[in-house]
């Protein structure tokens, strides 16, 4: 049986170790190409007009001095009269022109008349009797989930969780239908419970999501020795690509779309795109070079990708470009949802903790959005929560790296903290001694725990909070951590290996490498099985007409195409060893390649160069798809679940509440590391974006107008490279690590440094900062507070 194993560390001469990326050459030299800069020939420019209301109806739209401009080449209504918006700048109306600023000027002279509507962008804490009970859907709300670009299988799932207040017709339900509802949720809407009761109710913007308890809490919190209460809060975040959203189209004939896109799932646009625009899959292909940057917000082609191709038939078929710019992407493509909760912790005299109870509350917009998984890592035996959802006008809200788990993290390991400083304990002695609750992760955590201690100092730079005074310059340090874990399985993915008689190798699959080093780690395992070098292969991704390869989301790239590389790698090698063996006198299950020659296993003597080795396939190259997962191909080579421990130094100025951070230790294990130099990489990258969403992010909004008050660059800030302090990164390798698998690392490691340096910050000024970005007024008041306290 073929060996599809990964090879132990003794026979490994590449995987594990730390190979540069193998596109960083183009990159640095400015070379690379992405989807914003791609101008086909003949291309048109366009721009699109977006509703300057939170909320509102549109009642009429006048586009005829935009049609009759010289130069504009189309017009397209997104969305026309009747339809009803549900936050500022979304489209309206798309215009096609021969150059920008004809198109600018077009849509200026475009007239929209609107109805406003009651709108609300804040996610405060709900008004006492504003919860509404969870309850049937209307027609209404069913309309919004469409609007919202609701996945239909989320649409399936809570009609018929909930139900609906009214009966469809089948004129409502074809109405749907042309607005994009799916068969699955027309056939759901025509099997549902109906609870005509509720069709009278005024529906509220906050709804009961969650309420659950485990175990006896009252009981619990009674016989708890210590019981610490908080507030806790991580605020609603944009996604800010440096790339924009967007894509070029063009119709290459009548019933052909060809599509360069922005996207984390070049495999999977077509299917999505087809519905809408009526046609087969198969007949839209999709390209991308490179990425600038998705982070969980690329997945679709969005409605400006569907209009982007309608665009451009009414076009006759020119390549039409729309890119967002920069104020419509920290608007409309997407945020991470808040999440704020007041939480009570008990704890036994000796630091054992026994209860939880939590009252939480967030947005991710019109949607409202789900609870955080919390107590988050940490298995309370007695625990009681409940989550209220807040349907707002904020706008949509989209998977950002780790979806959920950042805010866990806050609400969790914040509330622990306040917990341990109640009880006079050092937060590693207290998160130590609970490590049980980790379940069967206890051991991986305990280990990176007494790492990151030691990686940090942690004895001598940790001290009881509020025992240390500033000295004259006002200056005061603290030290903080957190947990975490994720999945991170392989997706699936498809992959065509071709060994060429001429000795040469490609590899095709459809793929995306997001800048994680995607490209080098395929390279890796092809070059480590087949014993080539990595530039004696040719690798070819980012297209629909390779093999199909899932979505890079939830951290499932790495496994997936490592795996199906791997089996294709090691089908194809032997099946040329079966074309070999003869010519060396020899089995094919004798014969090794390794240092470009195929040889015989004990006698180097034997062997034939790889090109050599290559010529006997005669004339005809040798192709072989791998996949991923295979059943039939034992072992599994990817696995699922990690954890992490991370801890940060930070420094306060009491002055003036400015925080910096000094350093950042993370210690994360994903199984079989394939690219140590990638792996330490991507937490690098996590751990300074970690930093700008707890320093300084945050989507501020105008309760009044109803707009985002930051859409630019300058007031929606990030971190910069004055703000990167001392990064430290150890991946957990070796025996009880290797052997489990390839595992993702994209979302882990950023989802602690928000709790981390929130705990950092308590230990250094003595007193918790409530809520993220821990800006300098949010850190003024808690120091006052503390002073009058």
């Amino acid at each position: 049986m073929p060996d599809y194993a990964w090879p132990d560390a003794q026979h490994r001469t590449l995987i594990g170790t730390r190979v540069s990326r193998v596109d960083a050459p183009v990159k640095v030299a400015g070379q690379a190409k992405y989807t914003y800069d791609v101008h086909r020939p003949g291309m048109l420019y366009g721009k699109v007009l977006r509703c300057p209301y939170a909320h509102a109806k549109i009642i009429s739209i006048d586009t005829t001095a935009a049609e009759t401009m010289p130069g504009v080449k189309a017009v397209h209504i997104v969305q026309g009269p009747g339809t009803t918006i549900h936050w500022a700048g979304d489209e309206v109306v798309a215009v096609a022109a021969a150059d920008e600023p004809t198109a600018e000027d077009a849509v200026r002279v475009i007239k929209v008349e609107y109805q406003q509507l009651k709108h609300l962008v804040s996610d405060a804490e709900p008004p006492q009797g504003s919860v509404q009970e969870e309850g049937p859907l209307s027609m209404d709300a069913i309309d919004d989930m469409l609007d919202n670009q609701v996945p239909a299988a989320q649409m399936v799932s809570e009609i018929q969780r909930y139900g609906i207040s009214e009966k469809p017709t089948e004129d409502r339900l074809k109405e749907l239908k042309e607005d994009g509802a799916s068969d699955a949720v027309l056939d759901a809407l025509r099997t549902a419970t109906v609870h005509p009761e509720a069709a009278s109710k005024v529906p509220s913007n906050y709804q009961k999501a969650a309420a659950q308890t485990t175990g006896d809490p009252e009981k619990a919190f009674a016989e708890a020795a210590v019981v610490s209460e908080g507030l806790y809060g991580i605020p609603l975040i944009t996604h800010c690509c440096l790339e924009s959203h967007g894509s070029i189209s063009e119709w290459t004939d009548p019933d052909h779309l060809f599509t360069h896109i922005s996207t984390q799932n070049v495999s999977g646009i077509p299917g999505q795109m087809a519905e809408p625009l009526k046609m087969p899959a198969t007949n839209i292909r999709v390209h991308q070079d490179h990425i600038g940057g998705g982070f969980g917000s690329k997945f679709s082609p969005d409605r400006w990708g569907i209009f982007t191709a309608e665009i451009s038939k009414k076009a006759g078929g020119k390549p039409v470009r729309i890119m967002l710019e920069r104020d419509a992407e920290l608007e409309v493509a997407g945020a991470r949802p808040s999440a704020y909760a007041r939480v009570r912790v008990g704890a036994t005299k000796d630091g054992t903790v026994v209860a939880w109870q939590s009252n939480s509350w967030g947005t991710g917009g019109p949607g409202g959005g789900g609870m955080p998984p919390i107590p988050y890592v940490f298995s309370i035996p007695n625990q009681r929560q409940e989550h209220i959802a807040i349907r707002n006008n904020i706008g949509p809200a989209r998977a950002w790296r780790a979806p959920n788990h950042p805010q866990a993290a806050v609400l969790t390991m914040c509330a622990l903290d306040d917990l341990a400083a109640k009880l006079n304990m050092d937060p590693v002695e207290f998160f130590g001694k609970n490590l049980n609750l980790t379940k069967q992760r206890e051991n991986t955590y305990r280990e990176e725990l007494a790492i990151a201690s030691e990686l940090m100092d942690w004895k001598q730079k940790w001290h009881p909070r509020g025992q240390i005074a500033p000295g004259d310059t006002g200056i005061v340090r603290g030290v903080g951590l957190s947990f975490h874990t994720w999945g991170g399985r392989g997706h699936a993915s498809d992959c065509d290996l071709t060994i060429h008689p001429d000795g040469s190798v490609d590899i095709k699959l459809g793929t995306q490498d997001l800048g994680t080093g995607t490209r080098t780690c395929i390279l890796i395992v092809a070059s480590e099985t087949l014993g080539i070098p990595m530039d004696a292969i040719q690798l070819q991704i980012g297209d629909t007409t390779y093999p199909p390869s899932g979505g890079s989301g939830g951290s499932t790239t790495i496994g997936g195409v490592s795996s199906s590389t791997r089996h294709a790698a090691a089908d194809a090698r032997d099946a040329l060893f079966a074309k070999v063996a003869p010519a060396l006198n020899t089995q094919p299950d004798q014969l090794e390649c390794v240092n470009g020659k195929v040889s015989v296993k004990g006698d180097s003597s034997r062997s034939l160069s790889w090109k050599e080795a290559c010529s006997k396939l005669g004339v005809m190259p040798l192709t072989i798809r791998g996949k991923n997962p295979d059943k039939s191909k034992p072992p599994d080579l990817t696995n699922s679940g990690v954890g992490g421990v991370q801890m940060a130094e930070v420094e306060v100025d009491t002055d003036t509440g400015v925080v910096k951070a000094k350093k950042m230790v993370a210690v994360q294990d994903c199984g079989l590391v394939i690219d140590l130099k990638t792996a330490e990489t991507q937490c690098y990258g996590a751990l300074i974006m970690g930093i700008s969403y707890s320093l300084y992010e945050e989507k501020v909004m105008d309760l009044t107008t109803g707009r985002m008050l930051n859409a630019d660059m300058g007031f929606y800030r990030l971190a910069g490279l004055s703000d990167i302090p001392e990064l430290v990164v150890h991946m957990m390798t070796g025996k009880g690590y290797d052997e489990r698998g390839v595992i993702g690392l994209g979302e882990p490691p950023v989802i602690s440094p928000g709790a981390a340096i929130s705990n950092a910050v308590a230990n250094a000024i003595g007193v918790r900062v409530p809520f993220l970005p821990l800006t300098p007024d949010r850190v003024l008041a808690a120091l006052e507070q503390k002073a009058g306290a």
